[in-house]
Order: C-alpha cells, then structure tokens, then sequence
C-alpha cells in the first residue's frame, strides 16, 4: 500500500511540475511577446523633435502700396498734328532738349524709315541696352498684373526712340530740304527734368486729398500719346518731374502710425529693384485714417513712371526668445475666479476644493491640486484630470459655490525638459513668416535654453516625449 502511496504521490507531483512548467512558458512567452512588441511600437514611433530656446532678433518686414508724390508738370503741345518722340520715357532732359516734333503733314515717319535703320546699325552697346530691358522685365513680371505688359512695350519704343534719335538728327538737312521743311515743330520740355509720357489725374496730388479708394489699383486709368498719333493744339503730350525730392503715402494701423511717428526715421526697401532707402516720416491723421507720408531725396528716376510702388518698412529688430511658428499651440483652459483659487496639500500649490458626495450621501469639499498656466487679480487659467465641466467647487471660508464651466484658449508651446509635453504660455512680440519673438519676462512661462516640441501638432498635453 505504500508503495502504491508513493506512486500515486510521484504522479501527481510530476503533473503539478509539468503544469507549473506550462504556466512558466506561457508567462516566459507573455513576456517575450510584450518586449517585442514594445520594441517594434518604439522603433516605428515619429521621434519628437525638439527645439533649444535661444535669445534672438526678428527683423519686421511690412509690405505696403504707396502712391507716388512727386513735382509733376503737364507738357501741352502748342500745335497741331502728328507727334513723334525723340527722348526714351524716363530720362532727365535739359530745358533745349528736343523732346518731341509735331508734324503738320504726317509724313514725317516714312522719311525717317528711308534712312536704312536696320538691326545691323545698331551697335554692341545699343544692343545690350535693350536686352537689359528684356531681362529687367522678365524679372518683375506677373501675370496678375498685365497692364505691365503695356508698359513693357512702351519701354522698349523708347529705347528705340532713344537710338533712333540720332538718325533724326542725321536726316534732319534732307528733312529742311524737303517739301516737308517747315511743316514739322521741334519742341522741349521748357525745363529740366524727367520726362514721363503718361498721364493720369494724379499730377498736383496732395497728401490731404488722399483718400482709401485710390489704393484700389483695378480701378486706376493712365492714358497717353503714342508715336504718330493725331493730337490737337494745347493737348497734354507727357509731363515733367521737376524735382529729385518726392515722397509715398501709405495706409498705416493706429498702433504702428504711432510708432512712425516717435521714429521720425524709417528704413524702406523698394521691391521693384530690392534696393533700400531711409525716408522721413510724416504722419498725416484724416477722417478715413492714418496714412504715412515717406519723404525720399534720391530714388526718384527709378519711379518716375509708377503711380503705385511697392515697399517694405524694415523697422527695428525685435530681441526675445526666440520660438519657430510651428511650435506655437492654441490650448483651451478652465477658467476660475481668484477667490476660488486656494493653496493646499503637501506641497502647498494652488487648488480648488471640490464638492462630492461621502460613503453617507454628505456633500463635503475636498482639495483638489491644479496646474495654473496664467492669472491675474480676478481670473486663473487651471488644468486639472480631476476636474470637468459641471464639477461644483466652493469659496474657500464661504458657502458660495460656482459650476466649473467658463474657459478659454491660450497661446503657448509645450515645454519638453521633464520628458513629456507640458504647456507653457507665450506672449508674441512680433512675428514673420517663420518665427516669432517671445517675451522672456512672463509668469508661467519659458526660459532661455529650454527645450521646446518643434512640431506642437505631434504631441498633446502630458504626452511623453522621446528625446
């Protein structure tokens, strides 16, 4: 019997050692599965990026549309008949310069063409002048604006009046001996200046006068004579810019017509040439708005012929912390009055205390820790897993009790140095098309060296992050 005993005794302590062995591979294998898996899920996990806070400048570029103000003089032919330029748009001419003929007969452009003005007349020079505006065109082209395509060509026609200027002087013995002698007027601009061929009812404008609709460029006409064209006596041909000194009047904000207006002084770059200027400012208060009035002294011939230029005002570089956009997050908060908020627990941070029930059905308050992202005399902006949104929470040393249920967003980044996303409020400066300059001063806030999430749409509140 007893040796049945003891095989009964070693079977059953065989099967206990093969079942234990079981659940040991099963354990064993659970825990080998779990490993891998959490290997492949971190290796195919985007590694969150992160960004080291440093103090920076931002260079503030604001571009704008400014209407041209210069001294500006219409030109009336004092006959009638067919005109023909002699001077290319744009150039400075003395006051004896033949700018123009008029021709009583019209004939005047088929004997020019008998002067044998081919391309092989035109030397290296000459060529490269007109290749010059090819490319300066090609350049600033837009095909929202095809009205510069117009101007192009007129561009071009002056160039190749500007040559064939010197063939008119050539021809001009057979022209006084033939039947056209004393039937065509040589006329100047009676003064100097730069000569400008189109006109557009701006001429004498004023900064008083300006008002927002003339910044609507869809709507601005110019005309102007073109070559051969029938004109009547004291019809306006062109006009003059008398003088270097001329200015552009811009629509500025409130707040940066104010600050113009404490610099006296501002930078300007031109973008039709990308070269800079320093212009004196004079802001003009009318009923519609501000507007700035930039007064330039040089610059003027390379604008002689636009109404409409457009610049950027580089102001001042701005230094703060220095953050890219795409770090920068809106979060949206619960919002608690100042007498709600009170201090508690083992650390003594700030709280709320919330209502609930006990194991009796008593409704007691108890202290409920919160994170505080930003606050003032009369508000706190709280987070808390603790809390949401119909939660009761009560005064301290009061009866009074309020739902928890106003909130609102703040700007910020999610500061990475504890290992996990944890929001930070930022106060923008200013910003451009990558950065922007952060105050480096506010409560709550960041420092110089900290690390921030480059991409704040990668990651949320409390999220780890895997630096």
């Amino acid at each position: 019997m007893a040796s049945e005993s003891r095989q009964v005794r070693r079977k059953q302590l065989n099967k206990s050692g093969r079942t234990m062995n079981r659940i040991e591979l099963a354990i064993f294998g659970a825990m080998t599965i779990y490993i891998v898996a959490v290997i492949i899920t971190y290796f195919r996990l985007e590694p969150i990026q992160g960004y080291e806070i440093q103090m920076g400048s931002l260079s503030v570029a604001k571009t704008y549309t400014g209407i041209a103000i210069r001294q500006e003089e219409l030109l009336r032919s004092p006959y009638t008949g067919y005109i023909n330029y002699y001077i290319r748009e744009g150039e400075r001419v003395s006051s004896r310069d033949t700018v123009y003929s008029v021709d009583e007969s019209g004939k005047l452009a088929s004997l020019l063409n008998t002067g044998n003005m081919d391309d092989s007349s035109y030397t290296d020079a000459e060529l490269s002048e007109l290749r010059s505006e090819v490319i300066q065109y090609d350049r600033i082209f837009d095909c929202k604006k095809f009205q510069s395509v117009y101007d192009f060509k007129y561009d071009l026609e002056g160039t190749v009046i500007k040559l064939a200027n010197i063939s008119m002087y050539e021809h001009m013995e057979t022209l006084n001996q033939s039947s056209l002698g004393g039937m065509v007027s040589l006329c100047s601009a009676g003064k100097t200046g730069y000569i400008v061929y189109s006109t557009d009812g701006y001429e004498g404008l004023t900064p008083e006068q300006v008002t927002p609709e003339m910044f609507d460029q869809s709507k601005y006409e110019k005309s102007r004579v073109n070559n051969n064209d029938l004109i009547e006596k004291n019809a306006t041909v062109g006009k003059l810019v008398t003088d270097e000194n001329w200015s552009l009047i811009i629509p500025v904000e409130k707040d940066r017509s104010a600050k113009l207006e404490e610099e006296k002084y501002v930078k300007v770059k031109f973008v039709k040439t990308q070269e800079t200027s320093w212009g004196q400012v004079v802001i003009h208060h009318l009923a519609d708005g501000d507007y700035a009035q930039l007064i330039f002294n040089n610059s003027c011939v390379a604008f002689c012929t636009d109404r409409y230029v457009d610049i950027e005002l580089i102001l001042d570089d701005l230094k703060g912390l220095k953050i890219p956009l795409s770090a920068i997050v809106e979060k949206e908060f619960f919002i608690i009055p100042a007498e709600y908020m009170t201090k508690g627990g083992p650390n003594g941070n700030y709280g709320v205390l919330k209502e609930k029930a006990d194991e009796n059905g008593n409704l007691i308050s108890s202290f409920i820790e919160t994170t505080v992202y930003s606050s003032d005399d009369k508000e706190f902006y709280i987070d808390s897993i603790d809390l949401k949104v119909g939660d009761y929470i009560c005064k301290p040393d009061s009866p009074d009790k309020m739902a928890v249920s106003k909130s609102g967003k703040l700007t910020g980044v999610y500061n990475m140095n504890k290992g996990y996303a944890d929001f930070k409020q930022i106060t923008k400066l200013d910003e451009n098309d990558e950065y922007a300059i952060v105050s480096s001063n506010t409560k709550y806030g960041l420092t110089v060296y900290d690390r921030i999430v480059l991409d704040a749409s990668s990651v949320k509140n409390y999220d780890f992050t895997y630096k």
